[in-house]
């Protein structure tokens, strides 16, 4: 790797309710992404068999049942081209069908007209296959589409489709040209590709693999829905730190460390198919220290989650969130005299603009985002502060737009949103006092601790014990020779294994078990 290459890290965190993913570049927390292990949450990339409950023939669009309490929404135009492919698809389906060859038969043609009516395409009770394009955010259910993607590193595969299209970005016509014909070859009858930029230069063996996996993947929900037509999940893109690899894996990725063996063993898998060559990077963590704290991303999250965020030269930023908005206030606090007031201004703002595209990646903000800068009067700086945050915002993967200042000195940035906004609440009522403000003394709390390790031990027959522990408490219990935790091992014959977490307010304690299970008391 070169020199002015970043230093790019993924801290993969696997605990029972959540996966944390975060991306660091250079130790500093970039972007953070949560999964809900427990239970099944609406994501970008599901696709679903929904019901069709009811039209809106003025939005031509319909509400779909899709098993969420909030009603998901389809316009006409998210249809697709082939809708009635799709349709005649599910109305045929049933378990003694030859689907293989049902699928490959079905015609594709002629097209939705771009300017039909979405009741005669659609009836309530209707079901219809659909993809989730867009999470629930707010009041407001899934955006869905009926033309169904299933994604892959090297290659989008597209059932019921004919074209297949090739990125951009690859500039070669030859390159093109054989990508094009290799996929054609590799495709059975009614299925369409796009071949993705990371396609460049590979090989078709591993297009191969990676189309005969998505196209595995399409085929073993067709069972489910010939069996039952109700509504259910069909399938799930990977699990989130497999598409977040996807997204955002290139050849500047320096480590990936995974504290859970099983999530370690599907990333290692996941990245051999997609980039043998890069296999060693994920790494294991086994160490006691709880992973987020050991690269110090618990630190920064709770420095960047905050209202106020502070940047550089006692400047800092205010962040507002609102249902319509999100607003950011530049502030310049203390002004170094030492400059002309002018290019001091420009300079904070500049800081604040680095600061602000960081932070729109790192909580997900979508939709408008509104910067009211530091007032400047040279036009010349305006432009400049303008065409910088333009390239600053060059590597954010979601859609975005960014305006030039008004004469009020604001900037209008729009970002696409296709899910809620991480909100991380950076104050914490003290889970000791409640938000009383009076906590009992602490010479008791290990009373109250050695209260849970007896229950434990001889009610439910426990003896061996993770306690997790503020570092405060930490240091409290195990300070001298003849320590509280010591004596708790002789006189309960058991096994505590201590380990501080600072994310922990002062006085709080949770017992596991040896397993890593949170007992409750």
């Amino acid at each position: 790797m070169s020199m002015d290459e970043s230093v790019k890290d993924l801290i993969v965190d696997v605990n029972s309710t959540e996966v944390s993913i975060a991306l660091m570049e250079n130790h500093k927390l970039i972007e953070l992404n949560k999964e809900s292990s427990k239970g099944h949450s609406f994501s970008v990339g599901d696709v679903y068999l929904g019901k069709v409950k009811k039209l809106l023939p003025a939005l031509n669009a319909a509400f779909v049942d899709i098993g969420d309490e909030k009603e998901a929404f389809v316009h006409y135009l998210d249809l697709g081209l082939y809708f009635n492919a799709f349709d005649e698809f599910v109305r045929r389906l049933n378990p003694n069908s030859d689907k293989k060859g049902m699928y490959s038969h079905i015609k594709i043609g002629p097209i939705l007209e771009k300017e039909g009516k979405i009741e005669n395409v659609l009836s309530p009770g209707q079901m219809m296959i659909v993809q989730i394009v867009k999470e629930p955010i707010s009041t407001k259910g899934s955006r869905l589409t009926a033309e169904i993607s299933l994604a892959g590193r090297n290659v989008v595969l597209l059932p019921f489709a004919e074209k297949v299209s090739v990125s951009q970005k690859i500039t070669s016509k030859e390159e093109k040209r054989r990508l094009e014909a290799l996929v054609r070859n590799i495709l059975p009858r009614n299925y369409g590709a796009i071949i993705r930029t990371a396609a460049e230069g590979k090989n078709a063996a591993v297009l191969d693999a990676e189309i005969r996996s998505l196209i595995d993947k399409w085929e073993s929900s067709w069972d489910k829905v010939a069996k039952s037509k109700t509504v259910q999940l069909l399938f799930t893109e990977y699990s989130k730190t497999t598409t977040i690899l996807r997204d955002l894996l290139n050849d500047s990725f320096s480590n990936i460390y995974v504290n859970d063996e099983s999530v370690y063993e599907e990333t290692r898998k996941y990245i051999s198919l997609i980039s043998p060559d890069q296999e060693k990077i994920v790494k294991l963590y086994r160490e006691n220290t709880p992973i987020f704290d050991h690269f110090e991303v618990t630190r920064q999250i709770k420095s960047s989650f905050g209202k106020v965020v502070p940047i550089k030269q006692g400047a800092y930023l205010v962040i507002e969130h609102t249902e319509a908005l999100h607003v950011i206030d530049v502030n310049s606090g203390i002004r170094s005299k030492n400059k002309e007031q002018e290019q001091n201004t420009y300079d904070v703002n500049c800081y604040a603009a680095e600061e602000i595209a960081r932070q729109l990646r790192l909580r997900d903000m979508g939709g408008i985002v509104i910067v009211d800068f530091i007032d400047m009067e040279s036009n010349e700086h305006k432009n400049l502060l303008f065409h910088h945050m333009q390239e600053l915002m060059q590597n954010d993967r979601a859609k975005h737009n960014v305006l030039p200042l008004t004469k009020f000195g604001l900037m209008q940035i729009t970002r696409q949103r296709v899910r809620p906004a991480i909100e991380i609440n950076t104050t914490e009522v003290c889970p000791v006092c409640n938000g009383t403000g009076k906590i009992s003394s602490s010479v008791v709390i290990d009373e109250a601790i050695e209260r849970k390790l007896n229950y434990y031990v001889t009610e439910k027959g426990i003896t061996s014990f993770t306690l997790k522990v503020s570092p405060i408490l930490g240091s409290y219990l195990t300070r001298g020779f003849n320590s509280v935790v010591r004596k708790w091992k002789k006189k309960y014959k058991c096994k505590i294994k201590m380990v501080e977490v600072t994310d922990f307010t002062v006085l709080q304690n949770e017992f596991y078990t040896e397993k890593g299970d949170k007992l409750e008391s």
